[in-house]
């Protein structure tokens, strides 16, 4: 299972094609796979709350079909992933949102923790790929 940053996902929605084309190629064999994909539900706050602030129901609509997506299983911030995070946060000096994500991603037992934030370099809980 992969594990999807924020920024994977926002790259996906709302990225040019060039943006989109490497996480695209890495993706192509999860497509119409079940739930072969995660994330975070701190990822859909983090895609939707400058669009809803801003108003922009089209492209709320195109992450809403994203995160409805077969492929796609979220993860919820219960409080073993907070408290993993915490460690995490320790452990990598990383900032809460994204010992949350990395928390998430090893609480779903992912493989991969696909990112564009070169932070996660220094993580090796989950394997990191950096695109």
């Amino acid at each position: 299972m992969i594990y999807l940053d924020s920024n994977v996902v926002i790259r996906l929605v709302e990225g040019d094609a060039l943006a989109r084309a490497p996480l695209v190629a890495r993706l192509a064999s999860s497509l119409g796979v079940a739930r072969s994909l995660t994330t975070s539900r701190l990822a859909r706050l983090e895609c939707r709350s400058n669009l809803l602030r801003a108003g922009d129901t089209a492209t709320l609509a195109q992450f809403d079909v994203f995160f409805s997506g077969v492929e796609i299983s979220l993860i919820e911030v219960t409080a073993s992933v907070v408290e993993l995070a915490t460690e995490i946060r320790a452990k990598y000096n990383l900032k809460t949102p994204d010992a949350l994500h990395y928390a998430s991603a090893m609480e779903a037992d992912a493989n991969v923790f696909l990112t564009g934030d070169r932070v996660f370099a220094r993580c090796s809980d989950v394997a990191v790929e950096i695109l």
